[in-house]
């Protein structure tokens, strides 16, 4: 099975569970639910997702009978597709108002990750096969006439991780587990945070530190080949936006470095613009 190749949507709404914005829709009954995937970059060339199903939960966790299915057709997603504010739409449907309490994404045996060294690995995933991988929405309300995004933000560096005891000549396929860790936002978070880089060919790995709260917050992405790089659904506050080379300059020119920059400021529904930062 082919990864899929979804719309990537640029998006300054929450990241994980986000914003409310109105409908035209004048029925009065019903709310749309809408679920997106982003990724936060990792050391890989793919990581492709098997997806199966998408449930949410509208009753207490206790209560079996909470579960409602999504309309979604079972696909593999290259997570990696969907960085720097795109994000791909996994679910828009018409839904009743009320509380969401969790989101359920229930994973097949065909998840795999292409390494740097261009091999394909298998990750195993024992709970998201089973039990299924559960997310705790927080304060997640659907209004009537409304559109309410569910922004899951998949971060590959912690999700993946190596067996302690595996050896090059291994079995490739006992490599990798796959332990999904997956951010979810307050509703009244959406803010953004976007910029370029120069010279392009750095590459850099691009790190959004809340520097205005006791235990700082870390957000990660990387530039892309034009430079650009953009944060989406990142909470409000005072941010250091640290940026890291992953190349080194040609031969006669200037060597690229590491660069700071601090009291960004970030608002809820709004995107700050960094503007360029130079990394010679």
């Amino acid at each position: 099975m082919k990864p899929a190749r979804l719309l990537p949507l640029a998006l300054f709404a929450p990241l994980a569970l986000a914003s409310c914005s109105k409908d035209n829709d004048s029925s009065g009954a019903s709310s749309k639910l809408e679920v997106r995937l982003m990724d936060a970059p990792g050391d890989f060339r793919n990581v492709v997702l098997d997806v199966r199903q998408i449930e949410v939960h509208l009753k207490e966790a206790n209560d079996p009978d909470g579960w409602q299915l999504l309309p979604f057709q079972a696909q593999t997603i290259n997570v990696l597709e969907y960085v720097n504010g795109k994000s791909a739409l996994l679910v828009s449907t018409d839904f009743a108002p009320g509380d969401l309490k969790e989101i359920r994404l229930m994973l097949g045996p065909d998840s795999y990750v292409i390494g740097r060294d261009g091999q394909r690995y298998d990750l195993k995933t024992p709970s998201g096969q089973t039990s299924g991988v559960k997310l705790k929405l927080d304060k997640a309300t659907l209004q009537e006439r409304q559109t309410y995004q569910l922004l899951l933000d998949f971060d590959v560096a912690k999700s993946i991780v190596e067996r302690g005891n595996w050896k090059p000549g291994n079995d490739k396929k006992e490599r990798y587990l796959l332990k999904p860790v997956i951010r979810v936002v307050a509703q009244d978070v959406a803010g953004g945070l976007r910029g370029t880089v120069t010279p392009a060919a750095a590459l850099p790995q691009v790190l959004a530190i809340r520097s205005s709260i006791t235990v700082p917050d870390t957000f990660s992405t990387a530039a892309d080949a034009s430079g650009a790089f953009q944060f989406s659904g990142i909470p409000s506050g005072t941010y250091r936006v640290e940026f890291f080379p992953s190349t080194t300059a040609p031969t006669g020119q200037p060597a690229y470095r590491v660069v700071t920059r601090t009291g960004v400021t970030v608002t809820n529904n709004q995107v700050t613009e960094l503007g360029a930062t130079s990394l010679n």
